[in-house]
């Protein structure tokens, strides 16, 4: 078995940059972005494979041309080929006082998380030390109530497929520091939450993703193993997968190579902590753990460990158009072909995992700033699937005066997308909008709906229905993304 390590640098131009604001977007303030890229070569001794992905430049030319467009910091792209082979490159800035970008570096990896708690519940429910179809209920602490609505308790199953009907966020987390914006929640918060909260709509009937949920569920089956999450998950799936680099608590090694996250502005921002809901979110990685990861849920599984991924990623319920659902696993329809995959963000950083079980091919896509990159994923596995277009810019725009009344009636929140929210707030200037981990940036009026940023070409519609505002529009990168007004 030949390993060949090659090493390529190579450099951003200088330049002035614009700011940018929510996903998709960026403006970096730090010096010369430098790029590293790694060409990890495993062959077989049965000869050589087709490669399914392109070669290393033009992968390359993908990630680097997203940060030059400011729709990044830094991006390190790992794929595997079906004959084993990994590749990995890398481009851009790791932050300042970081250690350089590169395939050891150590990203946090948000809501992929969620499909290793799916993969736990699988290897747990294999042992029989759990039943898919229990109600949570028979696995809570003594003294916690779970919800239940119509004569039908919440299983395991549901939480996992996102049909629990419990709600995206628990109305009491209480954000002190909007950076870090879980980490004062306990296990308290959560059982009182949980015990209080009244379903509104019955159990299993409609997908709606919840980081509750699956929170919930990953601190259920840690409790029943005995354990806390990181453990249980180092335990069954890290170690015996010999992924070091891996975790929800930060080793040496690990903070020596972490790239630090950045918000859509360009500005470093916090690390989430994440103690009490970890299940949902709380892991950290790099692309060589991660491609371990997938190769182990790609193929003819040969461990317990592997035929529990096999049950992971079973599809069991829709979840949208051309979209269904396993353990926490999302499985994309493209014609007769699948990805299996899940995304993660947090304040600083959006990540990508998926795969094609059929084609034995699979994808990571880990970045260090608040934009989304899910695309790239999508379009190196199945081609079929376009990579983003670039924002174009837009003619100057002309600010108008709005009574204060009207402006009163869009304050809010508003889900863009799972762990991505829009906050609209009245100041004494005016409106100002804050998305997820970023800044507060005020927006101004073009008609008493439409508003417009300043600071990156990015604009808002507010959505009225009999005289309620019920969601916005948010205009940005030649995309029209709704979002609903969640309180």
């Amino acid at each position: 078995m030949d390993r060949s390590h090659m090493l390529k640098r190579f450099a951003t131009p200088k330049g002035p940059r614009r700011p940018r604001w929510a996903p998709g977007v960026r403006t970096s303030k730090t010096a010369l972005a430098v790029a590293f890229a790694w060409c990890i070569g495993l062959f077989t001794g049965s000869g050589l494979h087709a490669q399914h992905f392109p070669a290393d430049a033009q992968l390359l030319n993908i990630i680097k041309t997203r940060v030059e467009e400011n729709r990044a910091t830094g991006i390190v792209l790992g794929v595997l080929e079906a004959d084993g082979q990994r590749r990995v490159v890398a481009f851009g800035d790791a932050g300042p006082g970081a250690a350089p970008l590169g395939a050891a570096s150590v990203f946090e990896i948000g809501s992929i998380t969620k499909v290793f708690t799916g993969i736990l519940l699988a290897e747990m429910a294999a042992r029989q030390e759990i039943d898919l179809n229990a109600a949570v209920q028979q696995y809570a602490h003594q003294g916690v109530t779970i919800p239940s609505r119509a004569g039908r308790d919440i299983t395991l199953l549901d939480i996992a497929t996102h049909r629990s009907s419990l709600p995206r966020l628990p109305s009491n987390l209480s954000v002190r520091d909007a950076q870090n914006p879980y980490v004062d929640y306990t296990v308290n918060d959560l059982h009182e939450f949980v015990s209080e909260y009244e379903l509104t709509r019955d159990v299993g009937a409609q997908y709606e993703y919840s980081n509750l949920a699956v929170g919930l569920l990953g601190h259920v089956l840690a409790t029943r193993a005995g354990t806390d999450y990181e453990s249980i998950i180092r335990e069954r799936i890290l170690e015996p997968l010999g992924m070091s680099m891996t975790g929800v608590t930060l080793s040496g090694e690990m903070e020596q190579r972490l790239a630090k996250g950045h918000d859509q502005s360009g500005n470093v921002t916090k690390n989430w902590d994440i103690p009490t809901l970890a299940g949902a979110g709380a892991l950290r990685s790099n692309v060589h753990d991660m491609l371990t990861f997938l190769a182990a849920n790609i193929g003819e599984p040969r461990t317990d460990l592997e035929r529990a991924m096999r049950v992971s990623h079973e599809p069991r319920q829709a979840a949208g158009p051309g979209m269904k659902i396993g353990l926490n696993w999302h499985i994309r329809e493209v014609g007769d072909e699948r990805i299996v995959w899940h995304n993660g963000g947090t304040g600083g950083y959006r990540t990508f995992s998926g795969f094609d079980p059929q084609k034995g091919v699979g994808v990571v896509v880990l970045t260090n700033s608040a934009h989304g990159a899910d695309d790239i994923g999508f379009h190196l596995i199945n081609q079929a699937l376009p990579l983003a277009a670039a924002p174009t810019p837009t003619p100057d725009r002309i600010a108008i005066e709005i009574d204060r009344e009207i402006l009163t009636r869009y304050v809010g929140e508003y889900e863009l997308a799972p762990e991505f929210t829009i906050t609209v707030t009245l100041e004494d200037d005016g409106l100002h909008a804050q998305a997820t981990g970023q800044a507060k940036f005020p927006v101004f009026a073009e008609s008493e709906t439409e508003f417009f940023l300043r600071v990156v070409d990015a604009q808002i519609s507010f959505v009225v229905e009999d005289n309620e505002v019920t969601s916005l529009i948010l205009h940005q990168g030649g995309a029209n993304q709704p979002a609903r007004k969640i309180r």
